[in-house]
């Protein structure tokens, strides 16, 4: 798979020469967390082109950490689907996330923003069950932003699989809520509270009583959001 090899018999070395190329751990991320078609997981990889994330699935069939099927009735659409060797790796990318969250400052992740990733990852996140039992329309607003990564909808449906929208859906919006992309975003990775942010109205909630008042539980969070980092004592 990579073209360069450490030369060693060592199965770190080994394994780091699949695993430790650019995008691929963060691909293998977007794969555990359960997407399978090729939009999706460019949702989930914003940054990375087309041509690298098709070359990269390629190496991870040819590795044998996820098998390639075709869709039926759907021509030229694959599912990318992790074997068990690349299912083995979900705890790995699990173990990636929690040190990065213990051990790098938080400041560093806030200034890496992008309203596309953080939406998607939010729309995976939502919890359903204290939402009301019918289609909710629920806008975020980040009125720094320009004018076409502003403004993102969630549609949220009974039996449903979430969809997000960054061009309005034509619904009626169920609830508003206007943040900057840093506050959401902190919030989102655990450094800040939803509780917080509407008290400082750096968060603004206009619309559905019941999600206004259920935000916290609906709203969830990171993966990593309740690891704390670690603070290491002046010597």
């Amino acid at each position: 798979m990579a073209k360069a090899s450490y030369g060693q018999f060592c199965p770190v070395a080994m394994a780091a020469e699949i695993l430790c190329t650019r995008w691929t751990i963060v691909l293998v991320r977007e794969l555990a967390a359960g997407s399978t078609r090729f939009n999706d997981l460019r949702r989930g990889v914003p940054r990375m082109s087309p041509a690298l994330l098709s070359q990269r699935l390629k190496d991870l069939e040819a590795a044998g950490i996820l098998r390639r099927t075709p869709v039926p009735g759907d021509s030229g659409v694959f599912d990318y689907v992790l074997t068990r060797a690349g299912q083995e790796l979900a705890p790995v990318v699990e173990a990636f996330g929690v040190w990065g969250k213990r051990w790098i400052d938080g400041d560093l992740s806030l200034e890496k923003l992008d309203a596309h990733l953080l939406m998607w990852d939010m729309r995976r996140g939502l919890v359903l069950d204290p939402m009301p039992a019918r289609r909710s329309i629920i806008q975020f607003r980040y009125p720094e932003l320009p004018a076409e990564r502003r403004s993102w909808w969630l549609v949220v449906e009974p039996g449903s699989e979430t969809q997000l929208c960054s061009v309005d859906p034509g619904f009626d919006v169920d609830l508003y809520a206007s943040c900057d992309l840093r506050t959401m975003t902190a919030i989102w990775m655990g450094y800040d509270t939803v509780a917080a942010a509407i008290e400082d109205r750096r968060l603004l909630l206009t619309g559905d009583d019941r999600l206004t008042a259920s935000i916290e539980t609906w709203l969830g969070l990171s993966p990593f959001a309740r690891t704390s980092r670690v603070v290491e004592a002046a010597a």
